[in-house]
């Protein structure tokens, strides 16, 4: 192949990105951070019904942690 053909080559093959690249920098930042909320809104669930959960632990003997 000649040199020529070689350059139209990479000239068509090139794709154009549809935003700058640090947006995905961005847009994975904020998935993380979303993702990140929703598990530490399960922080201490098991301890909001303590009441109900002591009365399974007392009606199970032996189960539990």
């Amino acid at each position: 192949m000649s040199y020529a053909t070689t350059l139209l080559a990479e000239a068509v093959s090139h794709v154009e990105l549809p935003m700058p690249t640090w947006m995905y920098g961005v847009i994975a930042l904020i998935v993380f951070i979303f993702l990140g909320v929703a598990t530490f809104s399960y922080r201490d669930v098991a301890n909001r019904h303590s009441a109900k959960a002591s009365g399974q632990a007392a009606a199970e003997p032996g189960h539990g942690h």
